[in-house]
């Protein structure tokens, strides 16, 4: 049986019991503290995915940036290389003008010494041109000039150049070829011009042409004077003729 003055001890033992077992609570600062942790870890993963995805746009954009600077550099180059075979061009013919067939001799004069081939040059001459602009008119004479070059470049080689010197005279570069071959070549292309009339028209075409082999240490003014010396020899003798220079 318990006695009276026990209660109190009892009682101290329950309190105490429950103040072991009872959960203490969480200060206030330390749960926000946790709250705006976990925030702050959500966002930094959030700002970090927007920060590589930032990255990546800005890697793309640069790439198409320096695509269209090399379709623009290339657009460039294209229009300069227009522009500067434009420049060494006859706009009426399409043959090499003065400018582009010197550029082209220097070339060619150079790989022949190297070589020591031989390069021959035919300075060709229409015949009756003025007479035929008198008489059809300007517009056939240009028809007339450029159903020439025409047919030239279908006889020619590949590696041959023709370049027009103004007027009707024109001048053929014929790399690795010889005299005796030269003369052969320009007689042909005699032929074939005289097989093919002139569309409109109807006139039949001719030339006279002096054929020259570029001697060692000769400048190509100095083979046209001699070229050009040919063909008017081959004038006074009757037009329609080649003759070597």
């Amino acid at each position: 049986m318990l006695k009276h003055d026990h209660f109190p001890q009892m009682h101290s033992s329950r309190q105490a019991s429950r103040r072991l077992h009872r959960r203490p609570a969480l200060p206030g600062d330390l749960q926000t503290g946790h709250a705006h942790a976990a925030s702050a870890v959500f966002e930094g993963g959030s700002q970090h995915r927007r920060m590589r995805r930032d990255r990546i746009m800005a890697t793309q954009a640069t790439m198409l940036e320096l695509l269209a600077g090399e379709a623009r550099i290339a657009d460039l180059e294209r229009a300069l290389s227009r522009a500067e075979a434009a420049a060494l061009t006859d706009t009426l013919t399409g043959a090499l003008n003065r400018r582009g067939f010197d550029q082209a001799h220097e070339r060619e004069v150079a790989r022949s010494r190297r070589n020591g081939s031989p390069l021959a040059l035919a300075l060709i001459d229409l015949d009756d041109f003025k007479r035929l602009n008198d008489t059809l008119g300007h517009h056939a004479g240009d028809e007339a000039l450029i159903h020439l070059v025409r047919i030239l470049r279908s006889a020619l080689r590949p590696s041959d150049v023709l370049g027009r010197f103004g007027g009707e005279e024109f001048v053929v570069m014929l790399p690795d070829t010889g005299l005796d071959e030269a003369l052969s070549a320009l007689t042909r292309f005699q032929r074939q011009l005289a097989g093919c009339r002139v569309a409109g028209s109807g006139v039949t075409l001719t030339f006279s042409a002096g054929v020259v082999v570029q001697a060692s240490g000769e400048s190509l003014t100095e083979s046209i004077v001699r070229a050009d010396a040919a063909t008017y020899a081959a004038k006074r003798a009757g037009k329609n003729r080649v003759l070597a220079g």
